[in-house]
């Protein structure tokens, strides 16, 4: 859009225009927008409720995962302590003749990410799925042992 030609070529309008950037030339406009994977993973893990337990021995994480077999569902670690679980339901297919006439229940993508603790034994991580639920149980590494002090021995010179 050309201002000039509307009567608008004042210093005022010229920086206006160039703030909002209208011209036509503008092929990085969407630089920092976020990307669909960005935005579609953000909203999974805000619909994704889920319960953590520590325990002597180990952290329980408990997320609901309604609808999803266990071949649906993906448990992993990822930079060495991010516990990343996730999955995607999927609609059943129409079958001819049937419509829908209601649709609440949640399906898409599932997935919560949790950063573990110093003592997560990533190494001994287990998973089950029973009536919707996952449980992941993750074990502790044991608390190190007291340094003791080290004697050294005195030499008479």
């Amino acid at each position: 859009m050309d201002f000039r030609l509307m009567g608008l070529d004042s210093p005022l309008f010229n920086t206006l225009h160039h703030i909002m950037d209208l011209t036509d030339d503008s092929t990085d406009k969407n630089l920092n927008a976020p990307t669909r994977t960005y935005v579609r993973d953000a909203k999974a893990m805000a619909a994704t409720p889920a319960d953590v337990k520590e325990y002597p021995n180990s952290y329980v994480f408990v997320v609901d995962m309604p609808g999803l077999k266990s071949g649906d569902i993906k448990v992993q670690v990822e930079d060495e302590n991010v516990l990343l679980i996730s999955g995607e339901g999927k609609r059943e297919e129409e079958k001819e003749g049937v419509k829908y006439l209601k649709m609440e229940r949640r399906v898409g993508k599932f997935m919560r990410k949790f950063v573990l603790p110093e003592n997560a034994n990533v190494e001994a991580i287990s998973a089950i799925c029973q009536d919707g639920v996952l449980t992941v149980t993750v074990n502790k590494l044991p608390p190190p042992e007291p340094k003791k002090p080290k004697t050294i021995e005195v030499k008479i010179a």
